[in-house]
């Protein structure tokens, strides 16, 4: 199955920086809703038009995966951009020593976020110029319209709440991240969290080992954006509960990822849902101010592998 050795192959993202530097919480212009045109990349993903002062647009990944903002260091390099410090990054596939860069002001649509330090990627490796992390979305609601390829960021209320969604699931926070505490894989009590930057579902080995397959999986390779690689092994689950929300058939690559750690979740089952699994939809919002994410189904006559339970 030529398509799924791709996606397991695909840039992974789910980043965090460890110890953040001083210096680098973001603070952003308060503006209205702010609608950006979207461009789908090779691994399913989506960029957004971004500038670093004046210098731009610069393709950047929109990823709820990522605690920070990131540029490629070829990006930095272009800007005169010299690292400032050392971080360690921990990623899908391990942890990375990177350099920091001071970053004065990035420009998503007509919104702007100040003082960040950022980590240094490689450019091949990320897909991209750069990641908008979480750093830039705090506080909003980020709508990724897949039917129009565009993503709007702005409050609730500004994207006018939680009309046109057929389901509307409550998350809880930890730290940065919005985790959906009420999801099934195949009957199973799993721990979802939303990741932009994947393109496609990693479930942890907790969840690998209560779904407890008597078929041996097929092995393949979880590339990070970080250029790491880690063994996964390739399993479908029959049936992904959200809410009132099904999933049928969900390809699913399970892997020792630290991330799982690091949102203390390496104990019981959990997963990353990502871009792949999400294009099912019209719309998705993931709204970090009140904790909720938000689905849209598409028109009856799609074919999509999702229904919406009565």
């Amino acid at each position: 199955m030529p398509s799924l050795l791709i996606a397991a192959a695909a840039p992974l993202s789910l980043l965090s920086v460890l110890p953040i530097a001083a210096g680098q919480n973001a603070t952003s212009e308060a503006v209205s809703v702010d609608v950006i045109k979207a461009v789908r990349d090779s691994s399913d993903r989506m960029t957004v038009p971004v500038r670093i002062g004046n210098n731009g647009p610069y393709d950047f990944l929109i990823d709820t995966g990522a605690e920070r903002t990131v540029l490629a260091r070829g990006l930095a390099d272009r800007l005169g951009l010299v690292p400032s410090g050392r971080a360690t990054m921990v990623g899908v596939a391990g942890s990375l020593a990177v350099d920091l860069v001071d970053v004065a002001e990035v420009k998503l649509g007509s919104r702007s976020f100040y003082d960040l330090s950022a980590p240094l990627l490689e450019g091949q490796h990320i897909g991209a110029d750069g990641i908008i992390g979480l750093d830039g979305l705090q506080n909003q609601r980020v709508l990724i319209d897949f039917k129009r390829n565009l993503i709007a960021v702005a409050t609730a209320r500004e994207l006018g709440g939680n009309n046109g969604y057929e389901i509307v699931v409550r998350a809880r926070r930890r730290g940065d991240q919005l985790i959906m505490t009420n999801a099934l894989v195949d009957g199973i009590k799993t721990d979802v969290v939303i990741d932009t930057g994947a393109q496609g579902t990693i479930g942890n080995r907790a969840l690998q080992r209560a779904m407890a397959r008597r078929r041996a999986p097929e092995r393949t390779t979880l590339t990070s954006v970080t250029g790491q690689e880690i063994a996964a092994d390739l399993v479908f689950a029959r049936r992904v509960t959200i809410g009132n929300l099904d999933f049928s058939n969900l390809a699913m690559m399970f892997a020792d990822a630290p991330p799982f750690e690091r949102l203390n979740l390496g104990d019981k089952p959990a997963l990353l849902l990502g871009m792949g699994q999400l294009r099912a939809f019209q719309r998705v919002a993931i709204d970090f101010q009140e904790k909720k994410i938000l689905f849209d189904l598409p028109s009856s006559d799609a074919k999509t592998g999702t229904r919406i339970r009565g």
